[in-house]
């Protein structure tokens, strides 16, 4: 197998490109990204605009050569898969595309550029990819003319414009055996459309075939053959991306190869399939500054440190699952903070830089944070562990844990805190307490409530309504909104600040914000389990300060109080209107029991703000939120 992969380009309609203007582009791209030039490798670019036209003798359709895999063997396949093509979505940049995509609304959904896209594909020039999908001779003619210039064995890299691309999918599968497709990058691609069905091609490509590494598949948002609709749509493992090249008046010209192939980003990842990364070439490795972390940066070490300990009790498939979950996680943190800390313009820590790695690299070794905090105290401890073990530290990947590795990585944790790691054992039976004390029966598994508390976070995001008083140490109010603003709820850094947030060591301030946040609770936009995700955290964090004598925080109280009051009066309101057995007074129903069961466990328990000293059996006065009070899982019947 030779050193560097062939490049193999396949044009699409038309004249075939006799000029070289895709090469021209393309070369001049790879240079400016910072890559060797075409001159560099070799490169194949079979011309067959003639055999589109018609055929000349009959030739066999070539047989195709890559066998279906058994059912495990496909499974592997398509997990080994979607890792190398998620450190590719990851090296192109996880781009919020809708914008690309409302640049050319505009234009598509405009009855007269609907007739561009529809003439585009009547014009002369697409009759040749009529011919191709119609006559079995004349694509046999373009297969046999292209495998003739194509090597028996070694890697190749596929580009594949237009009607190429409709090509290249189909001779993916009858490719010499010993030919590895290190890569398949496709433009202007119009194999999504209904026009452009090739027989059994679709069964054929149900899942990603051995031989390629992945498939990127880009769409100029002004191009009107290619933007309608993305490849993935017919192929569901593949990757789109949108690219954005800007207006042209020629409605055409967006769609042509050397318009794709100037573009950064294509060029970008052609090169990076052409000649590795470039981490390699630079050597580049950003050493961060020696600064104290501040809160999101803790979360985000505290987070990525749990998520190492758990992988480290793993073995088997289920570690090789978490650790390409961790991989992704781990890079988009560093890549999150880094963004989030330019914004703000304050460098990145050393201890954040330091765990970077090349995510396209899937070799690349993943460096194991550090977190020595040996001098944290229990009542900081509350919500940093608390935080941890409610929140799906690896979302968005949902990967279930043992009982046993948690309370393991927890104490762990609590270790490393300069805690004893019964501590860590504690925070997972804080949260059987608090299903315990929300729920009937004690059987149901306590859910995993990061992701529970994403509505509850989406109110803090959307309506400023939440407002938290700066716990000691921490860096307070401003910077925990503004990083929920930045993550959001659906990741590790958002699931970990909110979580944090919520039971927090400063509290929660019932007020205007916190008015608007009970409203929001109460209401339909958060679900019974989104709420009884919300009240877990708080019994959670009660029962664990109960249990080692840690005060309680009054504001908790205030809260729920709040909270029964909103929702009682809601559902009261609702129940005398609506249908008996209407979903959203129901819903109220089992909200207005949870929160009651939670002030009832607080006030049994002497939790209750402001209650007057009672005295003990001995005479002595104890406050009922004092240390001596025996909680109430303490107590025998």
């Amino acid at each position: 197998m030779t050193e560097k992969p062939v490049l193999l380009f396949l044009h699409g309609v038309g004249d075939g490109d006799p000029e070289g203007q895709w090469r021209a582009a393309l070369d001049e791209a790879l240079t400016l990204s910072g890559y060797p030039g075409l001159d560099a490798v070799s490169v194949i670019a079979p011309r067959f605009a003639h055999a589109l036209k018609g055929f000349d003798e009959p030739e066999q359709l070539p047989t195709r050569t890559v066998k279906a895999l058994s059912r495990d063997a496909a499974k592997l396949n398509r997990r080994d898969f979607e890792r190398r093509l998620a450190a590719i979505e990851h090296r192109i940049g996880r781009q919020d595309q809708e914008h690309l995509i409302k640049a050319a609304v505009g234009i598509l959904v405009a009855p007269a550029h609907d007739l561009v896209a529809d003439a585009a594909l009547e014009t002369w020039s697409f009759k040749q990819a009529a011919n191709y999908l119609n006559s079995k001779q004349i694509r046999a003619q373009v297969l046999n003319r292209i495998l003739a210039a194509v090597p028996e064995s070694g890697k190749l890299v596929i580009v594949a414009h237009s009607l190429g691309s409709v090509i290249a999918a189909d001779l993916l599968l009858r490719l010499p055996v010993e030919v590895e497709v290190s890569a398949m990058v496709t433009i202007g691609s119009p194999l999504a459309s209904g026009k452009f069905k090739l027989d059994d091609l679709h069964d054929a490509l149900a899942d990603p075939p051995s031989h390629l590494s992945w498939w990127v598949n880009f769409r100029n948002a002004w191009d009107p053959v290619a933007i309608r609709r993305g490849l993935s749509s017919v192929f569901p493992w593949m990757l789109d991306h949108v690219i954005n090249t800007g207006y042209d008046p020629n409605p055409i010209l967006p769609h042509t190869a050397s318009v794709y192939l100037e573009h950064s980003t294509v060029a970008d990842t052609i090169g990076y399939a052409v000649f590795g990364s470039k981490f390699k070439e630079v050597a580049f490795v950003e050493r961060g500054v020696e600064i104290s972390l501040n809160e999101v940066e803790s979360k985000t070490l505290l987070g990525l440190r749990y998520c190492h300990l758990i992988k480290n009790e793993l073995s088997g498939d289920i570690r090789r699952r978490y650790l390409a979950a961790l991989r992704s996680v781990q890079a988009q943190a560093v890549a999150d903070v880094r963004t989030h800390n330019a914004a703000i313009k304050r460098p990145l820590p050393s201890q954040i830089a330091r765990l970077d790695f090349d995510y396209s690299d899937s070799t690349s070794l993943l460096p194991e944070p550090t977190f020595n905090r040996s001098g944290t105290s229990k009542e900081e401890a509350v919500t940093l562990l608390t935080a941890v073990a409610v929140t799906n530290v690896i979302a968005p990947f949902e990967i279930t844990i043992s009982k046993d590795i948690e309370r393991a990585a927890l104490e762990g944790l609590a270790s490393e805190m300069g805690l004893k790691r019964q501590f860590g054992s504690d925070v997972l039976e804080a949260g059987k307490r608090a299903q315990g004390i929300l729920r009937d029966s004690q059987n149901l598994q306590w859910v995993k409530v990061g992701a529970l508390v994403a509505g509850t976070a989406a109110l803090v995001v959307g309506t400023g309504g939440l407002a938290l008083a700066a716990a000691p140490g921490l860096a307070g109010a401003a910077v925990i909104t503004s990083a929920l603003a930045s993550f959001g709820p659906g990741g590790m850094i958002g699931g970990l600040i909110t979580a944090g947030a919520l039971v927090g060591g400063g509290g929660l301030l019932v007020g205007s914000g916190g008015g608007t946040m009970v409203t929001g609770l109460a209401g339909d936009e958060t679900s019974v389990d989104q709420f009884e995700g919300f009240l877990a955290l708080q019994m959670a964090a009660v029962t664990l300060r109960q249990q080692h004598k840690i005060d309680s925080n009054p504001s908790v109280w205030q809260l729920l109080t709040e909270i029964e009051t909103k929702v009682s009066r809601q559902h009261e309101r609702l129940d005398e209107i609506s249908d008996p057995k209407a979903p959203s007074v129901a819903a109220l129903a089992k909200k207005r029991i949870l929160v009651k069961r939670a002030l009832t466990y607080m006030s049994d328990n002497g939790l209750e703000p402001g209650v007057p000293e009672m005295a003990e059996p001995d005479g002595n006065p104890s406050d009922r939120r004092g240390a001596r009070f025996v909680p109430q899982f303490q107590r025998t019947k």
